[in-house]
């Protein structure tokens, strides 16, 4: 039967984009590596969860992809978790500000976050299981063995009945429903305005990947998947903080939703317009994933992004 469940599994998880392992044999994990500090749970060990199937989630608060999947990690949790199975979540920081345990437990609270959650400041986990993706869920079975990774969203169906059939359950019908989610293939990449990462920036002075303050003008429109700053700038790896008085991003983008990661110290009201029109102000506070824009299908748009004082400091772009 053990067998059988495990070619079941296997079968599943080749389903999967990012899928099951090439080969046949699957590996020892790795142990978790380096961790600050454990929340939702007393520090756990892989020798010490044989005998439970064992889902590993590597996720950063701030990561779009991760907080769309992240409910579905937690119907998982708490649909098996009598039945057997331990979900442990890896918040592997992708910026400076998420290995801050405050931002990580507010960020738990916020998303509904019950399970266990590792916080690997310092990527030591990350580095030991070879993870180059945010989300990236790795299955493993009751004696130990990797058996199955996926990346990204989608694909929650798969990934149940794979769980399903290691807890020695039936499985579920397809719902080609629960793999929704996915953002379209054509839709603007994430943008980076740190200077380590820094993809898309289209103004009249362009940086040159140096950090330092910098005066930037916006031209009339940024091409096609890019964004434009307008004033003065500091720009440092990881982020553009606003120096001058007031500012603008203008973006040019294809999708239906836009979020920004972004921090404040004070609360700093930013005035959003999309196409010309209006659109709700965002109050940024704090160091998180804000929505600009919430649409309701894809196509290009110009979104103009109005701060009117200085101290805000944008990481990043992303879209769905």
């Amino acid at each position: 039967m053990k067998a059988l469940a495990h070619a079941v599994v296997l079968a599943l998880l080749c389903l999967l984009p990012g899928g099951a392992r090439a080969d046949t044999a699957p590996s020892q994990p790795p142990e978790f590596a380096g961790i600050a500090e454990w929340l939702n749970s007393p520090p756990l060990t892989m020798a010490g969860l044989r005998g439970k199937v064992v889902l590993v989630d590597f996720w950063a608060y701030s990561c779009i992809n991760c907080v769309r999947a992240l409910p579905h990690v937690e119907h998982l949790y708490q649909t098996y978790k009598d039945k057997g199975l331990v979900v442990v979540g890896v918040h592997t920081p992708e910026f400076d500000f998420e290995a801050n345990p405050a931002n990580v437990r507010a960020a738990i609270q916020r998303l509904g976050i019950t399970y266990p959650v590792a916080m690997d400041d310092h990527g030591g986990t990350w580095s030991a299981w070879h993870n180059q993706f945010w989300p990236a869920e790795y299955l493993i079975d009751q004696n130990g063995r990797l058996i199955g990774h996926h990346y990204g969203e989608g694909a929650y169906d798969v990934m149940e009945n794979a769980i399903r059939s290691l807890l020695g359950m039936g499985l579920l019908p397809a719902n080609a429903a629960a793999t929704g989610g996915v953002p379209a293939a054509k839709e603007t990449p994430e943008l980076h305005l740190g200077s380590a990462t820094q993809f898309g920036l289209d103004s009249s002075e362009v940086n040159d990947g140096g950090n330092g303050m910098h005066r930037f003008s916006a031209p009339g429109q940024p091409a096609a998947n890019h964004y434009a700053l307008n004033g003065r700038w500091e720009i440092t790896d990881e982020y553009a903080r606003l120096a001058g008085s007031q500012g603008d991003i203008k973006l040019r983008f294809k999708a239906a939703k836009v979020y920004v990661v972004a921090s404040a110290a004070q609360p700093i009201a930013l005035q959003v317009t999309v196409d010309g029109k209006p659109q709700p102000a965002v109050t940024v506070q704090g160091s998180r994933l804000y929505t600009l824009y919430d649409g309701v299908a894809d196509g290009e748009h110009v979104l103009v992004l109005h701060v009117p004082q200085k101290g805000l400091q944008v990481y990043s772009f992303t879209f769905g």
